[in-house]
């Protein structure tokens, strides 16, 4: 199963990209074996709109165009927050189903327009706070090793009994 995460926005040198970019790294490691064929990094410009929800909307179009057809992930504070181990399990669901992708999508400092949660099969919260989209990407690239590590039993993932 092929990784995608679609982000509005570039993130430029420095630790947030170094983070994204050592997760990726383990990912391409740990996944292989997994059945995972490594992550995808897209990013897309944002929107030069002059109205908010005419920014959303054309970033809608460009993030749901590069995410494709397979199951999609929306990362948006009106998601769900999910255990770390639901969350894997649902990954490893599509795997097993034979979806031949997964994209995660994260929007920019305008979130998310409405068609992008209305199209996803999942959409997830890391909580009420507000978070810059540059760390929610590094964010949802741990969670995404997090899950993989889970499925495969690595011990990166120690979660206890509540």
């Amino acid at each position: 199963m092929k990784l995608t995460v679609v982000a509005i926005g570039r993130l430029k040198a420095g630790p947030e990209r170094d983070l994204v970019e050592r997760y990726r790294e383990r990912l391409d490691a740990t996944g292989r074996p997994a059945g995972f064929t490594g992550l995808d990094l897209v990013e897309i410009p944002e929107s030069r709109a002059r109205r908010d929800a005419d920014r959303r909307a054309e970033e809608a179009g460009a993030l749901l165009a590069r995410a494709g057809t397979g199951a999609l992930v929306a990362f948006d504070e009106r998601g769900r927050s999910p255990t770390s181990e639901a969350f894997a399990a649902r990954l490893g669901a599509w795997r097993d189903e034979g979806r031949a992708c997964a994209a995660f999508v994260v929007g920019g400092p305008d979130g998310l327009d409405e068609s992008v949660r209305r199209r996803a099969d999942l959409v997830v919260s890391f909580g009420a706070l507000t978070l810059p989209h540059q760390i929610v990407r590094a964010l949802v690239l741990e969670q995404v090793y997090r899950a993989v590590t889970i499925l495969t039993g690595h011990p990166y993932h120690r979660g206890g009994e509540p």
